[in-house]
C-alpha cells in the first residue's frame, strides 16, 4: 500500500537541548534536514539550465502548475514550499519507525517539545531505523519500518520537490502536493490522526477539483481505477482490523489471542490474493506491502491517516467553502484531543460516499 505522505515534523530546535537522552535522535534529523535543504535548487532555475534533461523539466512544469493550481483554486498556502527540487540518491527521503504492543492496534507514541506527541519516529537512514525498529521487537513489541517519499516541516521550512516522488503519476503527484501544504493550514499537537486525516481529506477534495478541471478523460478513468482499487484495499484492511479489535478486546487468554491474530493475518493474505484475482485482473501493486512480515503496526498506520477523514469530509460539505472549511479546521486544533473529538462525531457519513460532495456541481466530473 502507498501511503505517500507518512509526515515526520524535525524538530530541528531540539538538536541544540542540552543534556538531552534523545540527542542523538534531534542530531540525525538536524542533519537530514540541512541536506535536504542546501540540496534544492529553484525549479526556475532548473528549466533554464540545458544540462536538466527534458523528461525531468516536464515534471517539473507540471509541480509547477499544480504548485499554483493549490494556491489559486484549493486556498493552499503560497509560500516557498514546492518551488525548489531536490535529486536524492535514495528511494526515501526518509522511513518512518511505527509500533504497537503485541495485543494491541494501539500505536506507540514519541513525544516532542513543539510538536506534541506523534505515532511513528523518523530516520534519513534505513539503517538507523532498522536498528530502532530492532530494539523495540526486543522489547516485545509488533513493528513497521515504512519508506517516507515526502514530509511536512508544518512551513518551519520550504520543503522541496524530491526525486523520491517526482515520477508519481500526475493525480498521485498532485495528491501529495495537496497532502503536504494542507499540513501547513491547521496543526494539532499530539494528535496525528487528527493532522493526517485532515490532510488526507484535503488531498482528495483536491484531487477531485483538479481532475474536474485540468485533466484529460483518460487520466480521470486512470485515477477512477486507481481509487477503486485503493477502497477496496482500504476496506479489507479495515474489515481485519475489527476482527483484530475483536480479538484483543476478548477475553480469551493470550495464548488464544496470539493464535487468533495469525489467522487474522492469514485472511488477511488470502482475500488480497481472492482481491487480485477477482476484482483488479491480477493487479499487483500493493504486492510491496506484504513484501514484509504483517504486524498490529500496519493496522495502526491505516487508522492514523483514514478513520477520521469521513468527519473531515462531511464538515467541508457542512461549510460549503474551502476557506470556512479551513477556519473550522483550525479552531477545531486549538481544542483539546477530547472536546475535538465529540465536535468531529457529529460529522459522519458512509465510507463509501466519501467522494460525492467533493466538488462542487459545475465541476462534477464527466
Amino acid at each position: 500500500m502507498k501511503i505517500n505522505s507518512h509526515i515526520v515534523f524535525s524538530i530541528i530546535v531540539l538538536s541544540v537541548l542540552p543534556g538531552c537522552a534523545q540527542l542523538g535522535y534531534y542530531a540525525q534529523a538536524m542533519q537530514g534536514q540541512i541536506n535536504l535543504v542546501s540540496s534544492a535548487r529553484p525549479i526556475e532555475h532548473l528549466l533554464a539550465d540545458p544540462t536538466v534533461k527534458d523528461q525531468l523539466k516536464d515534471r517539473l512544469k507540471l509541480v509547477r502548475e499544480i504548485r499554483s493550481y493549490a494556491a489559486r483554486e484549493l486556498g493552499l498556502p503560497d509560500n516557498g514550499s514546492y518551488k525548489k527540487f531536490a535529486q536524492l540518491k535514495r528511494k526515501y527521503v526518509m522511513w518512518n519507525v511505527v509500533a504497537t504492543p503485541e495485543l494491541s492496534i494501539k500505536p506507540n507514541q514519541w513525544c516532542f517539545p513543539v510538536a506534541g506527541c506523534v505515532d511513528y519516529r523518523g530516520y534519513y537512514s534505513q539503517a538507523a531505523a532498522q536498528t530502532f525498529a530492532e530494539s523495540l521487537h526486543r522489547e516485545g513489541l509488533d513493528v513497521r519500518v515504512s519508506g517516507v517519499p515526502a514530509y511536512s516541516t508544518l512551513g518551519w521550512f520550504d520543503d522541496p520537490v524530491l526525486s523520491t516522488f517526482i515520477d508519481y503519476p500526475d493525480a498521485e503527484l498532485a495528491r501529495l502536493v495537496f497532502h503536504e501544504l494542507a499540513h501547513q493550514i491547521a496543526y494539532a499537537p499530539g494528535d496525528s490522526q487528527f493532522n493526517e486525516s485532515f490532510a488526507t481529506a484535503v488531498e482528495e477534495i483536491g484531487v477531485a477539483r483538479w481532475l474536474a478541471t485540468q485533466a484529460d478523460n483518460t487520466l480521470r478513468e486512470n485515477y477512477h481505477v486507481h481509487s477503486q482499487r485503493k477502497a477496496d484495499f482500504l476496506d479489507l484492511l479495515m474489515h481485519h482490523r475489527q476482527q483484530l479489535e475483536i480479538n484483543f478486546d476478548s477475553t480469551a487468554s493470550q495464548a488464544d489471542k496470539r493464535l487468533r491474530k495469525v489467522e487474522i493475518f492469514e485472511s488477511l493474505r488470502q482475500k488480497y490474493t481472492q482481491l487480485k484475482q477477482e476484482r483488479w485482473s491480477g493487479y499487483a501493486g500493493y504486492d510491496p506491502w506484504f513484501d514484509a512480515p504483517i504486524s498490529n503496526a500496519n493496522f495502526a498506520l491505516v487508522a492514523t491517516y483514514h478513520d477520521l477523514v469521513p468527519a473531515f469530509t462531511q464538515l467541508y460539505a457542512a461549510n460549503a467553502e474551502l476557506p470556512a472549511f479551513y477556519q473550522s479546521v483550525r479552531e477545531l486544533a486549538k481544542l483539546d484531543k477530547k472536546t475535538r473529538r465529540e465536535r468531529l462525531q457529529k460529522y459522519t457519513m458512509p465510507a463509501n460516499n466519501l467522494t460525492q460532495d467533493l466538488v462542487p456541481p459545475s465541476a462534477a466530473l464527466q
